[in-house]
């Protein structure tokens, strides 16, 4: 580990996307961080997010913050994508790397800003994509090199499925699927995709509110197709209000066999070790594999632990901007190709939001 002591903080803003996933609080465990501050225009928030962070100061603005403090290292909390390119920025001009809440923003265009600035400034974003940090998605995925399902033919994710089931579904959880599916596989060449809503197509004009402010979103089913450079097929479904619990996750097919990852899409893993799924033979089973049970929680700590190392070792974070860029590629692409009825080729060239 280094001998350098990062000073640490955390912007939020409570009402208004908070402090996310708790992106303020994992820095009590890493030894070489010293966590100082929080912004939060909000005072009882910011009051409640210092006492759970441990920070010895707190701000009403998080510019006072960046020019008052000497910064490392900032977490850019809030889940809504309002603030968060004017927040980025800021950070990454006051010379901090950033920690940022996915996702990360609501058009490629601001995503290209965030990665062109960070890249000038010789600086580092990881995005809060936590399952990929976990010890048991790298195992999964050495276990995918190694061919332990043969070669990787497909992937079938499908998101939560609930209220916000469709275009809000794929952008609040979406994100971590297809981010997942990258880290499995690699880029995406093109995509299809088909967006109804009450079984009736999509067209301009259709988006509605989501319930929370992450950008445009349309549609109540989703379908889309993505052919991934290296040959492989995904897919992903996204329907509202779907009975049940446990439709979160994915399918990866093999030609020996299949891998299930549902829930946090990380410590659960199931096998079927088999080329062909037969339900009628008794004796081909899903086998359970026991895996690192580090939980999903831990995600933030790994996530800033590589930061550091990524920093200090000038190497792109786990999941770096440039990923939570692609993965909105994967979910903005689903309303180019349901607009214009049509393939869309990799990297997409308008980088507004289709539905603006």
């Amino acid at each position: 580990m280094s001998q350098k002591t990062y000073r640490a903080a955390a912007i939020g803003h409570t009402g208004a996307g908070n402090f996310g996933h708790g992106l303020h609080t994992p820095y009590k465990e890493i030894e070489n961080v010293e966590f100082v501050a929080v912004s939060d225009p909000n005072e009882e928030g910011r009051e409640k997010a210092a006492a759970e962070a441990g920070a010895s100061r707190s701000y009403a603005d998080y510019r006072d913050m960046l020019e008052k403090e000497e910064l490392d290292i900032v977490s850019v909390c809030p889940r809504w994508t309002v603030e968060h390119l004017d927040m980025i920025t800021a950070c990454l001009e006051a010379d901090c790397h950033v920690y940022t809440e996915k996702p990360m923003t609501s058009t490629l265009a601001d995503g290209d800003i965030i990665v062109e600035t960070a890249k000038a400034r010789g600086l580092k974003v990881a995005v809060a994509h936590q399952a990929v940090y976990l010890p048991a998605t790298h195992a999964i995925r050495q276990m995918l090199n190694d061919g332990k399902i043969g070669t990787i033919q497909a992937i079938y994710a499908s998101g939560k499925q609930d209220r916000r089931g469709g275009g809000e579904d794929m952008i609040v959880l979406g994100t971590h699927l297809f981010n997942m599916m990258r880290f499995f596989v690699g880029d995406v060449a093109w995509m299809q995709s088909h967006v109804t809503t009450n079984g009736e197509e999509v067209a301009s004009g259709g988006d509605h509110e989501p319930t929370e402010p992450v950008g445009p979103v349309a549609g109540d089913c989703i379908n889309s197709y993505f052919a991934f450079k290296n040959g492989v097929s995904g897919f992903f479904q996204s329907r509202r209000d779907q009975a049940g619990s446990g439709r979160y996750g994915m399918e990866i097919v093999g030609s020996e066999g299949i891998f299930s990852l549902r829930g946090d899409v990380a410590n659960r893993l199931m096998v079927y070790p088999y080329p062909v799924l037969v339900p009628s033979n008794p004796d081909q089973a899903w086998e359970a594999m026991d895996l690192d049970q580090t939980p999903f929680s831990s995600g933030n700590e790994l996530a800033i632990r590589d930061l550091i190392d990524a920093a200090e070792n000038d190497r792109k974070p786990i999941s770096a901007a440039e990923d939570a860029v692609a993965a909105l590629e994967m979910i903005l692409g689903a309303y180019a190709s349901q607009l214009s009825g049509q393939r869309v080729p990799f990297p997409i060239a308008n980088r507004e939001h289709p539905l603006s």
